[in-house]
């Protein structure tokens, strides 16, 4: 008889236990989805609220980039629209440095119709090492440059600029592999912004050049210019 009644509770005391943790269990389960719900919830509504990030701007043309100019201000390439562009990566301290005086002489002579840029970088032998402001002194004082010179920046490597990112690519899809040597390496677009040519960093743009490959790369640049 005890043995029947002890039997009896302790399958009552079981059930009760049973029911109670399943009772909890849903009551989390439960909780637990309402939680989901409400974040869920949360998410749709923040998406139709918040305005989507948008995408990032892909350069297309070189009228798209604006840097940060030598002394400041901000050259904008889009103002040279209609114009024979030829951008330049320079250095104080190179063989090619006396290119500085060509390159200004050439834009005195042809400016309404040529714009040059000038990109001091130091990765090549580590002949640009100065800072923005002993660039602009060196250029001012040796040579009179008075054509835009941007900020220092790298033109090669893992740090490269992204304007120069877009003119290396531009020159690779016309067959320049690699095509920065060194400093003084020149790149030439038309005055609607589309790519020409590559001109060696040796090739000095000068008349009556005697080294057959500046006298042919001043010859082809007098043929835009004319």
């Amino acid at each position: 008889m005890k043995d029947e009644l002890f039997q009896d509770l302790f399958t009552k005391f079981s059930k009760c236990i049973f029911q109670n943790s399943f009772n909890e269990f849903l009551y989390l389960q439960k909780k637990k989805m309402k939680n989901i719900f409400v974040t869920i919830a949360s998410l749709i509504l923040v998406s139709f609220i918040l305005p989507p990030k948008p995408a990032p701007f892909m350069k297309t043309s070189i009228y798209d980039f604006k840097v940060d100019g030598l002394t400041g201000g901000t050259i904008d390439f889009s103002k040279f629209k209609g114009k024979i562009l030829l951008i330049v990566n320079t250095a104080s301290k190179c063989g090619n440095t006396p290119q500085y005086d060509d390159l200004e002489k050439l834009y005195e002579k042809y400016k309404d119709k040529l714009v040059i840029v000038g990109f001091p970088a130091n990765n090549f032998g580590g002949q640009e090492p100065g800072s923005n402001g002993d660039i602009a002194e060196f250029c001012k004082k040796n040579y009179g440059v008075t054509f835009p010179m941007a900020e220092k920046i790298s033109v090669k490597g893992d740090d490269m600029a992204p304007i120069y990112k877009y003119i290396v690519g531009e020159a690779e899809k016309h067959g320049f592999n690699d095509p920065i040597k060194w400093n003084f390496t020149k790149f030439l677009f038309d005055e609607n912004g589309k790519f020409l040519t590559v001109i060696n960093n040796k090739a000095r743009l000068i008349p009556d050049n005697p080294d057959p490959l500046g006298k042919q790369a001043y010859q082809d640049l007098l043929k835009y210019l004319n």
